[in-house]
């Protein structure tokens, strides 16, 4: 009774963060009319990451409240993409990505080797993502305009779905996963706290 109590618990919460997870760095972002410090290429890979990992949840006929966030989160990366695209005056090319995203979960699940060896790349498409966020504020030294509590909130989702994933379908590859992506989320998190803190005591200083 009390792990199926936790289970709804660990399910809902995450679904609801879910629902507004990309809010706030998307507020960062129109604010300041600029994407400064993000990455186009990350948010590109954790959209294919995404994609891949819901077709993989679906085809298998996984229970729906372990992956019901995922295709708001896409609806949310969608609008996200839009934005940095427009505000890097680079629109027209949202039509090209569109149509090689649609293109490309098309073809996941022709077969069934195809939808397997896609969850398997997954972890690291999905690190890829993270790594090159990570990059991106290295090179700068700067977090620019990423959001902090975006970041926060996706560290808590990840690990509450390994919570769920090993009491309901005991997947590996998808434990795997979301272990791996706890770290990467965490690691981008405390990244992006130090580059703002940092740049917040230069300001005092300048002051």
């Amino acid at each position: 009774m009390q792990s199926d109590t936790l289970l709804h618990i660990a399910n809902f919460s995450t679904l609801f963060l879910c629902m507004v997870l990309k809010f706030p760095q998307i507020f960062v972002l129109m604010r300041a009319k600029r994407s400064t410090g993000i990455s186009l290429n990350s948010l590109l890979l954790e959209l294919i990451g995404f994609i891949v990992f819901v077709t993989y949840q679906t085809y298998y006929n996984y229970p729906p409240p372990t992956y019901l966030e995922y295709p708001i989160l896409i609806a949310q990366d969608v609008i996200l993409l839009l934005l940095i695209l427009y505000y890097n005056g680079s629109l027209r090319q949202s039509l090209v990505y569109a149509l090689l995203l649609v293109g490309g979960w098309r073809l996941l699940t022709v077969e069934r080797w195809i939808i397997d060896l896609a969850m398997s790349l997954c972890t690291f498409i999905s690190a890829a993502s993270k790594l090159t966020q990570l990059q991106c504020m290295w090179n700068s030294k700067d977090a620019g305009q990423v959001s902090a509590l975006s970041w926060g909130m996706a560290t808590y989702t990840c690990m509450a779905r390994i919570y769920t994933t090993s009491v309901t379908t005991g997947d590996m590859q998808v434990l795997v996963r979301f272990v791996a992506m706890t770290l990467l989320n965490f690691w981008v998190l405390l990244t992006v706290i130090y580059y703002q803190r940092r740049r917040s005591s230069s300001s005092k200083k300048d002051d």
